[in-house]
């Protein structure tokens, strides 16, 4: 099995940076595609980015295209989130998730608990 622990989350002003990280734990690991998403108050969870296990392939919504850039360090376990350019629309909990196969939807078998995110106006 695959832990998820999410980090770097915090408080904000809009325009400004944030870099979140989510380090992965577990007695065997495999090539595992990363995914990053989130849910706002009262809102359904929603697709933000993704990479393949080599980082050779990656999505993002267009949400924020141009503005956020995942990236991961296999040797650390880690997949990173940096976001810049940060709107109070980005406000969330932000989850990372985990599995073998590549996908912008929520079929994955490994999440973290979340990390907060907002942004003020």
């Amino acid at each position: 099995q695959v832990q998820l622990v999410e980090s770097g989350g915090g408080l904000v002003q809009a325009g400004g940076s944030l870099r979140l990280s989510c380090a992965a734990s577990g007695r065997t690991l495999s090539r595992y595609a990363m995914s990053w998403f989130r849910q706002a108050p009262g809102k359904e969870r929603e697709f933000v980015a993704a990479i393949s296990w080599g980082g050779g392939t990656t999505y993002y919504a267009d949400s924020v295209k141009g503005r956020f850039t995942i990236s991961r360090d296999n040797a650390k376990n880690t997949v990173y989130l940096q976001m810049n350019n940060l709107k109070p629309e980005d406000t969330a909990v932000y989850y990372c998730a985990a599995d073998l196969r590549l996908t912008t939807t929520q079929a994955y078998n490994y999440w973290g608990q979340g990390t907060q995110v907002t942004v003020s106006s």
